[in-house]
């Protein structure tokens, strides 16, 4: 069986979580497995090596885990973007919408610099309102996107659309 195969036999479906109608995934018991963990993190960093990456942004709270890890694997650091109120020190914010409303997620002011190569990672792209409000915040900052990541695309969502175009874009699996 492939890596990505083994990926994707290890993600269970919860149905109706956390509300009705959601097909939730589950990643936990791929990362209880340190074989599948280890395979999932170099499958991730593969696209990505030797391209300068400065630092890895983890978009709360699932993307912490295997980008901290990404981070690690390409000599980089990690930036946590967490949603509004969670981060102590002085940060900036982005808006955006979701079926229901709208959100916010915040980023430390001086997490990135102007200039620095940074790669968006998180464990699911839905309908990519997060990765997009995580893209404008690199941009505020001056640092530059280079690729998003991510594990699992559900990709009757088409998040992917709302990315900027000319971005790397890597996505393990798909659901």
């Amino acid at each position: 069986m492939g890596a990505a195969r083994s990926l994707q036999a290890a993600i269970r479906t919860i149905p109706d979580f956390p509300e009705p109608g959601i097909q939730f995934k589950d990643i936990t018991p791929l990362l209880a497995d340190p074989v599948l963990l280890e395979a999932a993190v170099g499958c991730l960093a593969e696209p990505y090596v030797g391209q300068g990456i400065d630092k890895v942004v983890g978009i709360e709270s699932r993307g912490f885990i295997l980008g901290s890890m990404l981070a690690l694997r390409l000599g980089a650091g990690f930036v946590p973007v967490r949603k509004k109120g969670k981060l102590p020190h002085k940060t900036i914010r982005a808006a955006y919408g979701l079926e229901y409303g709208s959100d916010v997620i915040e980023m430390h002011v001086d997490a990135l610099t102007l200039g620095e190569r940074v790669l968006i990672h998180d464990d699911v792209i839905a309908t990519g309102g997060t990765a997009a409000a995580c893209f404008d915040l690199v941009s505020q900052v001056g640092a530059t996107v280079v690729g998003y990541s991510f594990l699992i695309e559900l990709s009757l969502l088409n998040g992917r659309v709302k990315l900027p175009d000319g971005v790397a874009f890597n996505a393990l699996l798909e659901a």
